[in-house]
């Protein structure tokens, strides 16, 4: 079976989330040709088929300071221009979120990659990797059409699962391999909700009502914790409640999760059903909700984490907690440690009051690779890092500076750590990028 060549650019970018998005509109905007693959019919990823609010803009806590500018900044100004966007409290002390209409958003993200001059090619799979001693040359896509080969000088690996880096063969920590893997959870949204109602009950009577309902053994509800809040719908809620272990162990001891074909299949079905259960637990037992109707579920299932590439410097636990400061930092967290570990209950770890970590470009080259970037959810971090690191403000700042690093690279030979720090951080801070903490 042959494949037809669709040419060539100076950035290929793989994954259109948060941070595969950003990532081609900062190298379009640095003057890179740019192509942008994604395997679903809308940009977005988690921040369109799963979420609907942004977290990690903001540090948590009693003063709120803003840690990620830029493009994101650009990406909550178009929200505006086309409708309502709430700013409120995180259930569990996480900072502000910006609540956004998803439809909205899809049209955000496609608009400013296409004004920006990004090639957009959405049902597009990656099959396969053509590399060479660390060096990616092209790569082979399945498409509507047919199988379609692409070339190009660099390439950013923003496909969350690590897609690229998995079939160029460059090493990574499989999720569920050494700490327990965070869960999956099929989001869904409910209409007709009275929210003075709503109101009447706090969070920890949501979840007594939750833990009582399960008890019974009338409801199969496995999170007991999961939360509701508003949306810019009036009489519109979203949750986030449902909760899928995907590691399997298969017969030679092997580790798959939602990678795996066959894994993610019966995931996906399986959050279905349990979105089911929990709007049942909602209408029945949770004031508000009385009159109230499930009106759709997640395009697609949530995952936290699949593949965390080995890079040049792996972020620690160590450096998030202590809120360290890289020389090559080219982004902020303040976001806790949110762990949504297999069972009932989420584990929560904040960094001190009023501190943000920093995020080094090396935790966005993988060590194997010459001509690639790695940003968003599969970037080098260790499992409790990664869980504070992986809130999508971050996977913009992150997506921003691979797609500058990628377009300043693309004018040499394309290896990204000949690209000097300096040109990189001149260039976020001119596009308004946040980079070191400050009142």
């Amino acid at each position: 079976m042959t494949a037809e060549g669709i040419g060539a650019f100076d950035v290929v970018v793989v994954g259109s989330g948060a941070a595969g998005s950003s990532a081609a509109i900062a190298a379009a905007r640095a003057g890179a040709s740019t192509l942008l693959v994604e395997k679903l019919p809308f940009l977005g990823g988690n921040s369109t088929a799963v979420l609907d609010t942004f977290y990690g803009f903001y540090t948590p806590g009693e003063r709120s300071l803003k840690v990620v500018g830029g493009i994101g900044d650009d990406v909550i100004a178009g929200l505006h221009r086309l409708g309502p966007v709430l700013e409120r409290p995180n259930t569990y002390g996480a900072g502000t979120g910006v609540t956004y209409l998803a439809e909205h958003l899809k049209v955000v993200w496609e608009t400013m990659a296409t004004d920006s001059g990004v090639r957009v090619l959405l049902h597009t799979f990656v099959q396969d990797v053509e590399v060479s001693d660390g060096r990616i040359n092209g790569l082979l896509m399945a498409t509507k059409a047919g199988l379609r080969t692409v070339g190009g000088k660099v390439f950013v690996d923003a496909s969350g699962d690590a897609d690229v880096s998995h079939h160029a063969g460059f090493s990574y920590e499989l999720a569920g391999e050494i700490d327990p893997a965070q869960t999956l959870t099929t989001t869904f949204r409910m209409a007709n909700v009275d929210h003075t109602r709503r109101r009447t009950i706090s969070k920890e009577q949501l979840h007594a009502l939750m833990a009582e309902a399960a008890d019974s053994g009338d409801y199969d509800l496995p999170r007991r914790e999961g939360s509701d809040h508003v949306t810019p719908v009036d009489g519109v809620t979203a949750t986030v409640m449902t909760r899928l272990d995907h590691v399997r162990r298969i017969g030679d001891g092997t580790i798959v999760n939602a990678t795996d074909p066959d894994v993610l299949s019966e995931a996906e079905m399986a959050g279905r059903r349990q979105a089911l259960e929990y709007a049942r637990f909602l209408v029945d037992k949770v004031p508000g909700y009385e009159h109230a109707s499930l009106i759709a579920s997640s395009s697609q299932i949530g995952m936290r984490e699949t593949r965390r590439v080995h890079g040049d410097y792996r972020v620690t636990r160590d450096d998030v907690m202590s809120a360290r400061q890289f020389d090559d930092q080219i982004g902020l967290c303040g976001a806790p440690i949110e762990d949504h570990v297999p069972g009932a209950g989420t584990t929560w770890e904040y960094l001190p009051e009023g501190k943000a970590v920093g995020i080094p470009l090396a935790s966005l080259i993988p060590r194997d690779g010459t001509n690639v970037l790695t940003p968003g959810r599969c970037f080098s971090a260790t499992h409790d890092a990664h869980a504070s690191i992986r809130s999508m403000a971050q996977c913009m700042a992150m997506g921003q500076a691979a797609g500058t690093v990628a377009a300043l690279a693309s004018r040499g030979d394309g290896q990204v750590r000949q690209v000097d720090y300096s040109a990189i951080r001149d260039r976020l801070l001119e596009d308004g990028a946040r980079l070191e903490l400050t009142g």
